[in-house]
């Protein structure tokens, strides 16, 4: 199975630059696309995986008008982006401040795209599952 796997602990440069793990790189060589995404974080998508999630935002959209708008604004916040030589990608302004980046990064695998987290907000939704995996199945 491929796919994207892994934790990695990263920082913000000067110019709002993050550096993907080189195991992560390889889909990316063509860009990839940076989205708002659920629980306060930002997703990575290859451009192939990317086309799978547009052509399900636009089916979600001919639901409804609430469906509509979600997939309006998810369509809206996304950015084509490049990465660069050294795996380096830029995380716009507007992104890094609705996932709250300032300086760390969690680069976190996640089966078809890449999570980029702001640390704080990582350990608040994992930790309790941590926890629990470390107290046993019985509990």
């Amino acid at each position: 199975m491929q796919g994207f796997f892994g934790t990695f602990e990263h920082t913000l440069d000067g110019k709002s630059r993050v550096i993907l793990p080189a195991k992560f790189r390889p889909p990316f060589e063509h860009g990839g696309y940076l989205t708002q995404f659920d629980d306060g974080c930002l997703a990575l998508w290859p451009p192939e995986e990317f086309q799978r999630q547009a052509e399900q935002m636009r089916e979600r959209g001919k639901q409804g008008k609430s469906d509509r708008n979600a997939a309006r604004y998810w369509a809206a916040v996304t950015q084509e982006l490049e990465i660069d030589r050294q795996g380096r990608l830029v995380v716009p302004a507007r992104m890094r401040g609705f996932a709250g980046l300032e300086t760390d990064v969690m680069v976190v695998g996640f089966f078809d795209h890449i999570e980029l987290w702001n640390p704080s907000r990582w350990l608040e939704r994992v930790g309790p599952e941590e926890e629990r995996l470390s107290e046993g199945a019985d509990n």
